[in-house]
């Protein structure tokens, strides 16, 4: 089993100490090569960061689609990549399928766990990174807004103790683009959040860890991930290794896409 262990009782504690410590973005990019260390923590988002699974997710939202004689197109299966669940179930219900938006939501998390029981396709380059930061001994969590179910698929999927922890949809008060996923997750392994990377695919994902100050790279899937203030990019994880991730949790931003 991928994941160590979960603490969801401790969010809002977590919350309320960790919301004092989110620094301002003054400074974002600047550093000195002596800096440079491993950050205390790698906070992963799961589809399309980890897991190639927005195929998956856009499989069954055409199949609730075509059950249900509504309309969904291509780009509004892209407007809802990196969305909380219940908002994608919103959008479905507005697009004509009628069940509540927490009906199509489980009806989607299933058909998704049904895929991902077959496959769990991992993203180039997460395999070698996760094995080059368990030696590290830099601890990892999933931040995502898929439920726990499906990010305990996952993280069995990954060599035993890679995930030190799960931060899921279904456990949260406000997904992302709130920052309380990333606030919770750095709680979680009572650190500060600059002092953490986090990992993204989506614009979502992106304001989610941005706004909580952790020190974010953005790695596009489905979407295209333009520049920020403060936000590092890559174009596939295989460009990432320890030095790089030391870099951008220095407060360095790296911009490999150029």
């Amino acid at each position: 089993m991928g994941v160590l262990g979960t603490s969801s009782s401790v969010h809002q504690k977590v919350l309320e100490v960790i919301l004092s410590t989110v620094p301002s973005s003054e400074g974002a990019g600047k550093r000195h090569p002596s800096d440079v260390s491993l950050p205390a923590a790698v906070l992963f988002d799961m589809d399309g960061t980890l897991v190639d699974s927005e195929p998956y997710w856009m499989r069954a939202e055409r199949e609730i689609v075509a059950a249900h004689g509504a309309t969904w197109t291509h780009e509004d299966a892209l407007g809802a990549v990196g969305q909380a669940l219940l908002t994608t179930g919103a959008m479905l219900y507005d697009a004509g399928v009628p069940l509540e938006p927490a009906e199509i939501v489980a009806w989607l998390v299933a058909r998704v766990n049904e895929q991902l029981r077959e496959a769990v396709p991992w993203r180039p380059g997460v395999l070698e990174l996760l094995d080059d930061l368990r030696a590290a001994g830099v601890p990892c969590a999933i931040v995502t807004m898929s439920y726990r179910s499906q990010a305990e698929v996952v993280a069995d999927g990954a060599p035993a103790g890679t995930f030190a922890h799960l931060v899921t949809g279904d456990e949260v008060t406000h997904g992302k683009p709130h920052p309380e996923p990333y606030l919770v997750a750095a709680g979680l392994f009572d650190v500060r959040p600059q002092d953490c990377v986090a990992i993204e695919d989506s614009g979502p994902g992106i304001t989610s860890a941005l706004a909580s100050g952790a020190r974010t790279l953005g790695v596009p899937n489905e979407v295209p991930v333009p520049q920020r203030p403060g936000l590092s990019r890559a174009a596939s994880l295989k460009q990432i290794d320890l030095e790089v991730l030391g870099r951008i949790g220095s407060g360095e931003v790296v911009d490999l896409l150029g």
